[in-house]
């Protein structure tokens, strides 16, 4: 007789072990985290930083109330997204809400797209003092109107090695604000004052979803038609009206941009699906880039080819064993 998965996790001692799953945009992240608290009796905790704030349940893919109303479900849409939530904000909230989970049942599921949050968990995070507002402001507009070159040229003088190294926007502007704030090198912070990590990978069960990329594209050209319709476009226009700082991540979620422009008839529907499609693929590949380079030692899982019952039976029993 086959054995459940909750049979397989009892079996194997791993109810103690926190499930993390990541994964490029639109790889099936959520749906996986359900159907595992489903059957597995657990609770689901947020771990990217657009589904945190409120206001952006479609055009971030939240889950919504009916997936809300299978398993408890923590952080999401739980922010103002007037306010610039950061590494270090998620993980003082995080970490009493795992441990509460814990008390109460089995170890929670986090998922979520944001790479940094959970190297920040596992493997620690640097104590680096508050950025002040216009110093972040500053760069953040450098890098909305610049873009990566724009950056890098002004990091370049402060922080030649950073400037050098770094390739991905949001880490060289990170980057830039940190040493015009502090004086020193976001290297230096990094080095000088990493915490020790709240959750240790050891203790986890990290899986990657690693698609084929035709598959992710054709679902990122699907949720793009969702958004780009009447529903994404009612969502971005109420988001609007609370008329922002532009500068705010929030404001930067990919959709925000792109359907505010066919809501100033600046282009068409269609436009506006393709612009969408587009930033969507950039970010997924600039996802998976940091998935192999940085979390080379989590289990990847193909979702195209995936049979939950089957393939976490032996991803449960597989992490048993290390």
């Amino acid at each position: 007789m086959k054995q459940t998965l909750g049979e397989v996790v009892s079996a194997n001692g791993m109810e103690h072990r926190v499930i993390l799953i990541a994964g490029p945009t639109a790889s099936g992240k959520s749906a996986l985290a359900l159907e595992l608290a489903r059957e597995l009796g657990r609770t689901i905790i947020n771990a990217d930083s657009m589904q945190i704030y409120d206001g952006l349940r479609l055009v971030t893919a939240r889950p919504d109330e009916a997936d809300e109303a299978i398993a408890p479900h923590r952080l999401y849409g739980t922010v103002d997204p007037a306010t610039a939530f950061s590494t270090g904000d998620w993980l003082r909230i995080v970490a009493p809400l795992i441990e509460e989970a814990k008390s109460e049942g089995p170890a929670p599921i986090l998922v979520g797209g944001t790479g940094l949050y959970y190297k920040a968990l596992t493997e620690g995070f640097a104590q680096i003092p508050e950025i002040d507002a216009a110093i972040r402001a500053e760069c953040r507009d450098l890098a909305d109107t610049g873009g990566i070159e724009a950056v890098r040229s002004a990091l370049a003088p402060l922080d030649a090695a950073a400037a050098a190294e770094l390739d991905d926007l949001q880490r060289l502007t990170r980057a830039l604000e940190v040493i015009k704030a502090t004086g020193k090198s976001l290297s230096h912070w990094q080095s000088e004052s990493h915490a020790a990590p709240l959750l240790p990978l050891s203790n986890t069960l990290p899986i990657v979803l690693a698609p084929p990329r035709p598959w992710l594209h054709d679902r990122i050209a699907q949720r793009s038609a969702l958004m780009t319709g009447s529903a994404g476009q009612n969502e971005v226009a109420s988001f609007l009206e609370r008329r922002l700082d532009p500068t705010l991540p929030a404001m930067r979620a990919i959709g925000v941009k792109e359907i505010s422009s066919l809501l100033k008839d600046e282009c068409d529907e269609a436009e506006a699906r393709e612009r969408l499609v587009t930033a969507t693929r950039q970010y997924a590949k600039r996802q998976e880039t940091w998935f192999r380079n940085q979390m080379s030692h989590w289990r990847r899982i193909d979702p195209a080819h995936f049979n939950t019952r089957i393939s976490l039976s032996n991803v449960f029993i597989d992490a048993a064993t290390h």
